[in-house]
């Protein structure tokens, strides 16, 4: 009983202690001591506790302490600062702000601002790292399952095309004239031709490559009423 009195009167002290907090000069931004979101506003030597967005929280990087700034979580290097606020979530969004992994698609995610999601998706190939927070190929990513890594295409085994240039060939998508696959070493990645291009399958066993769609069979008609030519002057070419 006295060790957990003893225990909760430092928590109390130690939370007195910050509350009571001293302005160390008459105007800048202070970091809290145990909370990453919360942080000091001086001004006049006055101290105010101030709290940023939930899931964003105090850049004490300024040595001067006169900026005021509060970023996504995992753009700041909060230390032994380890306590946040509890978390406020809306439809894709674990917190209100912050940048978030689609649950159901790993080439999504969802940029939240104040609780409204903001959806986006990786090129082609591509996926979203929850780690990394970029876009990167998709058999990079652990969260992708195997359907969702180049559209599930599987590489033909070693040996079964014979035009392919030792582990590297070109492979046209099923459905879709202006992607295509590549596979090195066994892997697949899915790619896409320049807009105003589609792909051409090879001469060859898994060679192609990006060419203009009338002089592709059955991709004639691919971008429908858009003006090829039009596009090539604004700088789209193959």
């Amino acid at each position: 009983m006295k060790s957990f009195l003893v225990i909760a009167a430092v928590l109390i002290v130690g939370s007195n202690a910050q509350e009571n907090f001293k302005c160390p000069d008459d105007f800048g931004f202070y970091p809290h001591q145990i909370s990453c979101d919360k942080y000091w506003k001086c001004d006049n030597n006055v101290a105010e506790l101030k709290t940023c967005g939930n899931g964003l929280a105090f850049d004490a990087s300024d040595a001067k302490f006169l900026t005021e700034n509060c970023d996504y979580l995992h753009n700041v290097d909060c230390g032994e600062r380890t306590q946040l606020e509890p978390a406020i979530s809306t439809p894709h969004c674990s917190r209100l702000y912050g940048i978030f992994a689609d649950e159901k698609k790993c080439d999504v995610f969802w940029n939240c601002w104040n609780g409204e999601a903001s959806r986006y998706q990786c090129s082609p190939g591509l996926a979203y790292d929850r780690e990394a927070r970029v876009c990167m190929w998709a058999d990079q990513v652990p969260e992708c399952r195997n359907e969702e890594v180049a559209g599930g295409f599987t590489c033909p085994a070693a040996g079964e095309v014979a035009g392919a240039s030792g582990s590297f060939s070109r492979h046209a998508h099923p459905d879709d004239c202006r992607k295509y696959y590549i596979c090195l070493e066994g892997i697949a990645r899915e790619y896409g031709c320049p807009i105003g291009t589609v792909f051409k399958i090879g001469d060859s066993d898994g060679s192609g490559a990006c060419e203009d769609p009338e002089d592709v069979p059955g991709c004639e008609d691919y971008y429908g009423d858009v003006d090829l030519k039009a596009l090539r002057k604004l700088g789209y070419r193959k």
